[in-house]
């Protein structure tokens, strides 16, 4: 049984495109494949769903509003999701199991900061070295 009390917070972007040499038989079996592994971690309570996201976005900054995504296309971002994990490496082993990562995909994990992040915690989004700018 996992202690659920010991586990942090990891957010998952899946990344890339398809490999062009792989067939669509094969990548379809990797989604297949993905979708039955994702729903065990599901039920095991170490993984929360997130959402696949959709092709066309704006790209928001202080110049106004442009459309977007402007990163490379193997970098376009496909969806995210949540893992539960004792630690960052843990929550990468969990990623480095994904079915479609054998046909082309990435998966970057990042920690949830649920100190900082936090909407009820008062706390500075300061960089910690911003005063020493020259």
């Amino acid at each position: 049984m996992i202690d659920m009390t010991s586990l942090s917070e990891y957010l998952v972007i899946s990344r890339g495109q398809w490999d062009k040499d792989r067939s669509l038989e094969e990548i379809q079996k990797a989604i297949d494949d993905f979708y039955i592994w994702h729903d065990r971690l599901v039920s095991e309570g170490v993984m929360k769903t997130g959402q696949r996201l959709a092709r066309e976005a704006k790209v928001v900054s202080r110049d106004g509003v442009i459309d977007g995504p402007f990163a490379e296309g193997k970098e376009v971002v496909g969806g995210y999701w949540f893992f539960l994990a004792g630690s960052l490496d843990d929550a990468a082993a969990l990623a480095a199991q994904n079915p479609c990562l054998a046909c082309g995909l990435t998966y970057e994990v990042r920690p949830i900061e649920e100190e900082r992040a936090s909407a009820f915690k008062l706390s500075s989004e300061m960089p910690e070295n911003f005063g020493d700018r020259e």
